[in-house]
């Protein structure tokens, strides 16, 4: 895994290098770039980035007075696409959509296409499951107490906390390491509280969303049909506020579309991006 620096702090990668069109692709809370790990191999002739983004998982801390609200993240986002240099880029987000943040923000500049996948969008920041434990963060020492439920049977499994994003499971072997970190660094912990408690209020939320309609490149929104996070009718709202969306509506999958049904989007990727 490469790192570079960002004003913010420091941002690991993985690049699968090639002259083919340049996806870069987001992740959720408490995850990382394996969050594709079974689409990648399907998308040979692309070139595929995946940073690891300040949302728990990571193995380094930023530094101490880095933004790391919904805005921030999205714009240590347009840092990393910077100091790589990247242009015409298709931005995948799934899970986490706080990346189109990059446009309220005024930086999108390198963005050719977005594609939306089944992500937080308009007011639902954070989701209805992940709004206790955003709550647990706001008490003092409830970031440390919120680590010492990641390994529990619960957090991990059931469907009103992680169990509700992929609906084939994934193994306890990932969570082991999304969730190592958090646990034994508590500068990262630091790092997940400030993200788990910087959302914008609902008004600010869509009063940003509005914004959005300034993008007027090409966008795609995948939506699962039976998320449980993130609402079916949010993919009917964002073609609505994109100028140029599509939209593509997958059976049997969760939030999770990539580990669901990873031949479905790489398809769709592939269509999307030629």
């Amino acid at each position: 895994m490469r790192t570079v620096e960002t004003p913010s702090g420091p941002i690991a990668y993985d690049d699968t290098g090639g002259d083919g069109p340049v996806l870069v692709l987001g992740h959720g809370l408490l995850m990382d770039g394996r969050q594709w790990r079974k689409v990648i191999p399907l998308l040979s002739g692309y070139r595929c980035i995946t940073p690891t983004l300040p949302l728990g998982a990571h193995t380094t801390p930023m530094n101490e007075d880095a933004d790391l609200s919904e805005n921030g993240v999205a714009c240590i986002l347009a840092d990393f696409l910077d100091v790589l240099g990247l242009d015409d880029v298709t931005l995948v987000l799934n899970d986490w959509g706080g990346g189109q943040f990059m446009i309220s923000e005024g930086r999108d500049k390198r963005v050719g296409r977005l594609v939306l996948v089944s992500c937080t969008a308009f007011d639902n920041y954070p989701p209805k499951p992940a709004r206790p434990a955003a709550l647990l963060c706001r008490v003092p020492g409830g970031g440390w107490l919120l680590t010492r439920l990641f390994g529990t049977r619960f957090f991990r499994h059931s469907t009103r906390a992680y169990g509700a994003l992929a609906k084939t499971g994934l193994p306890d072997a990932l969570y082991d390491e999304w969730f190592r970190p958090a646990v034994e660094n508590p500068a990262i912990r630091r790092d997940l509280v400030k993200f788990a408690t910087g959302a914008p209020s609902r008004r600010r939320l869509i009063e940003m969303s509005a914004r959005m309609s300034t993008f007027d490149r090409p966008v795609l929104v995948v939506w699962a049909r039976e998320d449980r996070m993130m609402p079916l009718a949010h993919a009917d709202r964002l073609v609505e506020l994109y100028p140029d969306a599509t939209k593509v509506i997958v059976d049997d999958s969760w939030t999770l579309v990539p580990e669901d049904q990873p031949e479905v989007m790489a398809e769709a990727l592939r269509a999307f991006v030629k």
